[in-house]
């Protein structure tokens, strides 16, 4: 059964996801080709479309750090910190158990679309299945914590390190260490949007012809009031696969103008 928190995100993600791929295309298509500037392929429109979603996506976050940081306008700054949640919040996943193997948690083995860790939970055998939130540590603080009376862990305010191995991207390790099978540990995580796929036939004179019911066809993730950068950042890119300059020049200064706009 899906949680109140799954059908919530769910109902935005719906209502906030309405960047149709084909629009996007269509309109790449026009400004490339209003001055006979080249032909962007579907396989080229598919590699630009799915990097400029990341580029976009990552984005949030960078802005989000330097909007907590700055100091200004008040309403101003509510504002724009909320959007900004507001459209990572599309993207977040919640409650999800993972399993604790020779102490470790292998995050993003175990969630091929992990991106950002949020709040990781504990729950510990004897504490009547009371979830504690799990406090983030880094790994030069370890040996502090554990020689400290008063700052070692303990079942009730565990901690957790994160890092990486030649054969793991992204784990954690937890302390006090859970037991399988006694202790229960979940996370919360910020997932990746999935690759947009302008799918197609071919039609009778040799052309991509735009067929949405094809499986693997995929719309954008991203918020709705996104379509513009979408468009400009895919054009940057193909500016500069066909040599065009001029083409890629424009659409970052509509990128830059954009920025600036926000940023008032």
């Amino acid at each position: 059964m899906q949680s109140l928190y799954g059908a919530i995100a769910n109902y935005k993600f719906k209502k906030n996801m309405a960047i149709n791929v084909d629009k996007v295309y269509q309109k790449v298509l026009a400004l490339a080709n209003k001055e006979q500037r080249g032909y962007i392929t579907p396989q080229e429109f598919n590699l630009f479309a799915d990097h400029a979603q990341m580029d976009i996506f990552e984005q949030y976050f960078y802005d989000l750090e330097q909007r907590q940081r700055a100091t200004g306008n008040d309403t101003d700054y509510a504002d724009i910190v909320t959007n900004l949640e507001e459209k990572i919040s599309m993207f977040e996943i919640a409650n999800q158990s993972v399993i604790v193997s020779g102490g470790e948690v292998h995050i993003s083995d175990t969630f091929p679309d992990f991106y950002r860790l949020g709040t990781v939970s504990a729950s510990y055998l004897g504490y009547s299945g009371v979830y504690c939130e799990v406090e983030p540590i880094k790994l030069s603080e370890l040996r502090k914590y554990e020689k400290s009376p008063l700052a070692i862990w303990t079942k009730s305010r565990p901690v957790y390190s994160q890092y990486s191995t030649a054969d793991s991207e992204f784990l954690i390790r937890i302390y006090p260490t859970p037991q399988p099978g006694d202790d229960q540990v979940s996370i919360n995580y910020v997932r990746k949007p999935i690759s947009p796929n302008w799918t197609y036939l071919i039609g009778s004179n040799k052309n991509a012809l735009y067929n949405p019911s094809a499986a693997g066809h995929r719309n954008f993730e991203l918020h709705a009031s996104e379509e513009t950068n979408l468009v400009l950042k895919i054009l940057q890119l193909a500016g500069v696969s066909i040599k065009d300059l001029q083409l890629a020049g424009v659409a970052s200064q509509e990128e830059i103008k954009g920025i600036q706009q926000e940023k008032r």
